[in-house]
Order: C-alpha cells, then sequence, then structure tokens
C-alpha cells in the first residue's frame, strides 16, 4: 500500500508517518520504479502500537525503547516494566498538578462574575498582576508540560 492508504488505514495524517519514519520507529519501506514507498501490514500494526502508545501519553523515547523489546521478543521484560513504572508515576504527578490547575482556574474565574468592560475585568487584572510579578515568583505555578525525559539508563541498558 501507498503512504495514503496506511494513512486512512490507520486514521494517522500523512505527515505524522513520515516524521515517525525519520524517527526510525517505522521500519524502512521498499520504494517502486516511480519512488513510491510500499508498505505492508507490518507498517499498519506497528503504527497502531506507536499511536496506542501514544494514547497513553508516552514519549517517543519510551515508545523506541517498548519497540526496541517488541522486537527483541526472548529479552526479559523487567526494564520495561521499570519504564511502565516511572510513566505511571509521570502520570500521577501530572494528575496532581492538572487538580492545583484547575483550582488556580476556578480562583481565578471567580475574580469576575458578571459581564463588564474588560478593563474592570478581575481575570484580566489578577493575569496582569501575576504575569508582572519576577520569574522566580511566578515558576512555582503548576503548569502541566506535555511531555517528560526518559532515564538515560533505559537508553544504556536498551542498546546493550
Amino acid at each position: 500500500m501507498k503512504i495514503g492508504e496506511l494513512a486512512k488505514a490507520t486514521n494517522t495524517q500523512v505527515e505524522t508517518i513520515r516524521y515517525y519514519e525519520r524517527e526510525e520507529l517505522l521500519p524502512k519501506t521498499i520504494r517502486t520504479d516511480s519512488n513510491y514507498r510500499v508498505y505492508s501490514n507490518t507498517h499498519v500494526e506497528r503504527l497502531a502500537f506507536i499511536r496506542y502508545c501514544r494514547g497513553l501519553d508516552m514519549t517517543l523515547d519510551e515508545i523506541r525503547i517498548l519497540l526496541k523489546f517488541k522486537d527483541l521478543p526472548n529479552e526479559f521484560c523487567d526494564q520495561i516494566n521499570i519504564l511502565l513504572d516511572e510513566h505511571i508515576n509521570h502520570v500521577a504527578t501530572r494528575i496532581k498538578e492538572l487538580r492545583i490547575l484547575e483550582q488556580q482556574l476556578k480562583a481565578l474565574r471567580e475574580t469576575c462574575c458578571e459581564s463588564q468592560k474588560a478593563s474592570q475585568c478581575g481575570i484580566l487584572s489578577e493575569i496582569s498582576a501575576a504575569s508582572k510579578q519576577d520569574q522566580e515568583s511566578w515558576t512555582d505555578v503548576n503548569h502541566v508540560h506535555g511531555s517528560h525525559g526518559i532515564d538515560a539508563k533505559y537508553r544504556k541498558k536498551s542498546s546493550q
């Protein structure tokens, strides 16, 4: 199948497939005489695996490690267990951060309870005041970041 067919079969954008290829998460494909990539069911299965992992909010590095073990089925999975435990901890931390963020947003919302001129809006006033504070004081605000690092020990062990 061509890349458009792979994209349709996996509900994945073509640009995303190309990105995963550049990141070497998807195996190289053969090309036709007219230079079109040709994909197989192996690509469909691997892309589905990657997309599922992304749905679990795993980083590309985490997925890369899982794929290495998937490609080496006789290896022991202790590193996979550790990776998942750390990912669970990361998710738990993000949930705590999101709860704090929710409370901050609710408190902010309470500063403006009725429609009025923007110059009188409590939300805008609070955000403006907070944004003027020193960098150190407002970096304590817990903002949830979209990705997290992967411990170098996994990269080292998985490359051995």
